[in-house]
C-alpha cells in the first residue's frame, strides 16, 4: 500500500519541484527584485506542469497602484531571466483563463533585448506579436505616418491589457460591491 501512494507522491513532488526551480522561483525573484513590481502576482509553470515546450505565464493578481506598464515590465524581466531557454509558445493567462499566446522565439527575443532595446519601442510593438488562443492574430501591424502608427500601437497596448486582466478585475470589483437599497 505504501508503494501505491509513495510513487505518485514522489512523481508529483518531482513535477512541482522542477516547475518551482525553473520557473516560479525565477518569477518570485523578479517580483521581489524591483520595488515597482509590488502588486503584480504571477504563477509560472509548464503547460499541464509537464510540457516544457510551453510556458504558462499566469497573471494571478494586479493590486495597488500597478499599471499596465508595471505588469509588462514583470513579463519582460522574467523573459530576460529566461532568455537562454527555448519555448515553442508562451501562454498568457489570467487566473488560469487562456487569454493570449506569444511565440517562444519572440519571448526569447524580448528577454535578449530587455537591457538594450528602447522600452517604448518594446511596449508599443509587443501586441502585434500576440495571438488569441485559437491561433488568430490578436492585433495587427500598423503602417503609415509615425504619429498615426504610434497612436494605434498604444491603443493596442491598452486593449491587450484590458482583454488580458483589466476587464476581469473590473468585473470582479463591480460584482463584489453591495448596493444599499
Amino acid at each position: 500500500m505504501k508503494t501505491a501512494i509513495g510513487l505518485p507522491l514522489a512523481v508529483l513532488s518531482l513535477v512541482a519541484g522542477v516547475n518551482y526551480l525553473h520557473l516560479q522561483r525565477v518569477v518570485a525573484q523578479v517580483e521581489a527584485g524591483d520595488s515597482r513590481n509590488n502588486g503584480v502576482e504571477v504563477f509560472a509553470h509548464y503547460k499541464y506542469f509537464v510540457n516544457p515546450n510551453v510556458l504558462v505565464y499566469d497573471l494571478r493578481d494586479v493590486a495597488g497602484m500597478s499599471s499596465p506598464v508595471d505588469v509588462t515590465r514583470v513579463l519582460l524581466q522574467f523573459a530576460e531571466r529566461q532568455k537562454n531557454r527555448q519555448f515553442a509558445n508562451v501562454e498568457l493567462t489570467f487566473k488560469g483563463d487562456d487569454k493570449f499566446v506569444m511565440e517562444g522565439d519572440y519571448f526569447r527575443k524580448l528577454g535578449q533585448e530587455y537591457s538594450t532595446q528602447n522600452p517604448a519601442y518594446t511596449l508599443r510593438t509587443l501586441p502585434q506579436h500576440l495571438f488569441k488562443p485559437d491561433g488568430s492574430r490578436a492585433f495587427g501591424e500598423w503602417s503609415g505616418g509615425f504619429l498615426g502608427v504610434l497612436t494605434r500601437q498604444m491603443e493596442d497596448f491598452s486593449s491587450w491589457h484590458r482583454a488580458w486582466y483589466i476587464d476581469d478585475l473590473a468585473a470582479s470589483v463591480k460584482g463584489g460591491i453591495a448596493h444599499a437599497d
